[in-house]
């Protein structure tokens, strides 16, 4: 056991959680928690937590110069799915282990996609405003307004949260195709998803709904060759994150009638900036990357992260460990 206590640091989101239950779930080990605000830049966190053995973050950036400047840190836990926050390839070369939490809210992710679609279709937002206007028109808006039985369903990326996804969405009645390289055929069936490859899926869709990690393979993804290829009264909905989405892309092809509308929880940059055209577009559907809320799945975040990081600090093997080479024979981890 090392000489000081151990010292686990929670870099807060935007929003401020309580997370006693993680102090309690460190007890074990022993080691003591202490709460951070929200810090945007590496430099801040490098001085606010030098002597950090655990970091868990939500939005803040762990950097390889955050991990090599913190020379007793042994693991960083995302409080989600996505790790982008985190340079895993940096923490894995620096034997720091990287821990996510993939499964609290997956229904809660997939919920909202399939809100925001249902949203768009029926036109919800709209309908709201015009009787609060004094307009009752007694008919949904639209140049059209899709049927969805009998329409396709497009999925990008058939991980935990697009699989959900697709089995709400089959639910009514439409087609879902979906594509996912990392995927294998077994998942399809047992969905009983249609693969495509990602131009196809653009082509076919009458809505995209984006359920993919980002990284460098999937930031920009849906660019303007994408956007091209769809259909122009189709609806993107994307609830993953906002870098996959080329904005600026999407705006263009939303502004000159190539596509029907877009629903987005998720954005380049958060807040979304004020001045950005997707807020003064009526056929845009805007959500403050909300979607993973529910009162019982952030409930269990503070203990989840807590228990994570109690393992890593007791010699014990995570859960859900985003970089598993760091436990590889012969690689050298940072040990408590």
């Amino acid at each position: 056991m090392a000489d000081r206590p151990l010292k686990v640091y929670v870099i807060q989101g935007r929003g401020q959680r309580d997370y006693a239950d993680c102090q309690s779930a460190l007890d074990r080990v022993p080691a003591m928690l202490e709460s951070l605000p929200f810090i945007g830049e590496a430099a801040e966190v490098i001085a606010r937590a030098r002597d950090a053995d655990a970091l868990i973050t939500s939005s803040s950036p762990v950097t390889r110069r955050v991990m090599e400047a913190l020379e007793g840190l042994k693991v960083v836990v995302r409080t989600g799915v996505g790790y982008d926050v985190i340079d895993v390839p940096a923490a894995t070369e620096l034997g720091v282990v990287v821990v996510n939490v993939p499964d609290i809210w997956v229904r809660e992710v997939a919920n909202h996609a399939l809100a925001l679609l249902l949203a768009w279709n029926r036109q919800i937002v709209t309908l709201d405003r015009e009787i609060r206007a004094g307009v009752w028109s007694g008919r949904v808006p639209g140049a059209t307004t899709g049927a969805l039985h009998g329409e396709t369903v497009g999925v990008v990326g058939l991980g935990n949260i697009g699989s959900a996804f697709a089995r709400r969405v089959a639910a009514l009645e439409t087609q879902v195709i979906a594509c996912d390289p990392y995927v294998d055929d077994a998942r399809f069936r047992a969905l009983g998803v249609e693969r495509v490859d990602l131009l196809t899926l653009a082509a076919r869709a009458d809505y995209v709904s984006v359920h993919t990690l980002l990284n460098d393979e999937t930031r920009g993804l849906i660019n303007d060759a994408f956007l091209g290829r769809m259909k122009p009264t189709a609806c993107l909905v994307n609830t993953s994150r906002g870098p996959v989405v080329d904005e600026a892309a999407l705006a263009r092809a939303l502004k000159e009638g190539r596509l029907a509308g877009a629903a987005l929880d998720v954005f380049e940059h958060e807040p979304l900036a004020a001045d950005s055209p997707l807020r003064q577009m009526s056929n845009v559907i805007l959500t403050p990357h909300a979607a993973y809320f529910s009162s019982a799945a952030v409930a269990q975040v503070p203990r989840r992260c807590g228990e994570e990081v109690a393992r890593v600090l007791t010699k014990e093997r995570p859960l859900h460990v985003v970089n598993p080479e760091v436990y590889a024979p012969g690689h050298r981890r940072r040990g408590p």
